[in-house]
């Protein structure tokens, strides 16, 4: 079915064509005829002018048929033209099936990926997650009764007051060490540091 659409879009183009060059011709005629009808006019004023009464009402006579071939000439126009733009509207309905079809198929791919319990297993975790991340929001921001206040002063007080061991300090002197000497050119000199500060 797919490749007859296909056929079908590709075939549309050539038949539009053709109606478009048919209303084109129809217009070229129409433009020869009207012309002709206002040289057969003036002939047949001058006609008349001549004297020539009988040849002039033929003369008119043909053009009146004339005239009708042109009304009928600009309803075909006006048919083709309705018929050349329902054409268009149809290429443009298919095209937008094609893709509502093109869409629907790609929904019904996701659907299999993802089914409804899924859906439901993740929006269930995903309330329990808010749920948990909302009673430790409560717990950091303070919402403690009073006992629960009070109990967590009692345990820092009894933190605090408890001996801090701390390291034994040495009970013999520390060897004395000699200051390195430091070669002239790596000592700063007291003239720089002072005028610098």
């Amino acid at each position: 079915m797919r490749n007859a659409l296909c056929l079908q879009v590709f075939t549309v183009p050539s038949s539009e064509m053709q109606l478009k060059q048919q209303r084109d011709k129809l217009k070229q005629y129409q433009k020869r005829v009207t012309q002709q009808l206002e040289r057969e006019r003036e002939i047949a004023r001058q006609l008349l002018r001549d004297g020539k009464k009988e040849r002039a009402k033929l003369l008119l006579k043909k053009k009146r048929y004339r005239e009708q071939l042109l009304d009928k000439t600009e309803n075909q126009i006006t048919s083709l033209e309705t018929m050349v733009q329902s054409i268009e509207f149809t290429q443009i309905e298919m095209k937008v099936v094609e893709g509502l079809q093109i869409g629907n198929e790609c929904l019904k791919k996701m659907h299999q990926v993802m089914s409804i319990e899924e859906v439901e297993r993740i929006l269930e975790e995903t309330q329990e997650a808010v749920e948990y991340q909302r009673q430790i929001d409560e717990l950091l921001a303070g919402s403690f009764t009073q006992e629960d206040e009070d109990a967590i002063l009692e345990e820092l007080n009894a933190i605090t007051q408890e001996q801090i061991e701390l390291p034994e300090v040495p009970s013999e002197p520390l060897p004395e060490r000699k200051p390195e000497q430091v070669p002239r050119e790596a000592r700063p000199k007291q003239v720089e540091l002072v005028a610098a500060s």
